[in-house]
Formats: C-alpha cells, sequence, structure tokens
C-alpha cells in the first residue's frame, strides 16, 4: 500500500517562503510521475507542477511559474515543492499525488497524501 505524507506547509506572509514535503513509503517512487495540486477553499482541485521519473522533465500551472519549483530525489522517496514570492491567492490546501502510468499525475491520480495547508496573509 502506497502512502504520501506531506509535511512543510504553514502560515506565511506575502512574498514569503515555504518548502512542502512528499515523503512516500510503500512503494519506490522512482518509476512514478509525482506531482502537487491544491484546493483553495470552495474551489476545485487544480494541478500546481508535475515531474517525471527521472526529475527532467517538470511542467507547472501558470499560476505558479517563476514562483514555485517542484523537485525530487529518488534516492529518499520524496518529492519537493518550494514556494516562492508567495501570494494570498495561494492559500490552499496542497496535495501530492503519484502516477503510475502517466508522466504527470492528473486528477485521477491513483494515489494521494492527505494534504498539508498553506495560508499566506497579506
Amino acid at each position: 500500500q502506497v502512502q504520501l505524507v506531506e509535511s512543510g506547509g504553514g502560515l506565511v506572509q506575502a512574498g514569503g517562503s515555504l518548502r512542502l514535503s512528499c515523503a512516500a513509503s510503500g512503494r519506490t517512487i522512482s518509476s512514478s510521475g509525482m506531482g502537487w495540486f491544491r484546493q483553495a477553499p470552495g474551489k476545485e482541485r487544480e494541478f500546481v507542477a508535475g515531474i517525471s521519473r527521472g526529475g527532467g522533465v517538470t511542467k507547472y500551472a501558470d499560476a505558479v511559474k517563476g514562483r514555485f519549483t517542484i523537485s525530487r530525489d529518488n534516492a529518499k522517496n520524496t518529492v519537493y515543492l518550494q514556494m516562492n514570492s508567495l501570494k494570498p491567492e495561494d492559500t490552499a490546501v496542497y496535495y501530492c499525488a503519484l502516477s503510475l502510468r502517466l508522466i504527470f499525475p492528473s486528477s485521477s491520480a491513483e494515489y494521494w497524501g492527505q494534504g498539508t495547508h498553506v495560508t499566506v496573509s497579506s
């Protein structure tokens, strides 16, 4: 059974930074596409960033391009999301996802974490 556990969320002022981590267990992530999604209050879950198996290909939502960076350490079975220049509109629950078949996880990814809260104050 695959488990994904996110950490690193919290409260930060606008313009600040946070680094989210997603630690996987039960399966090595080296053969899987990994990604981050977020869900703000009253909104649908949306794609934030994705990274291919080896880390050579990444994809970002337009809203976070140039501010967020996704990375992975397959040896540690962990994926990261470095978030800089945070804005109040980045406030959401952030979820880690693993895809068994796709280069990047989609909304139908097979495995999800429980989420970590990020609140950006103005």
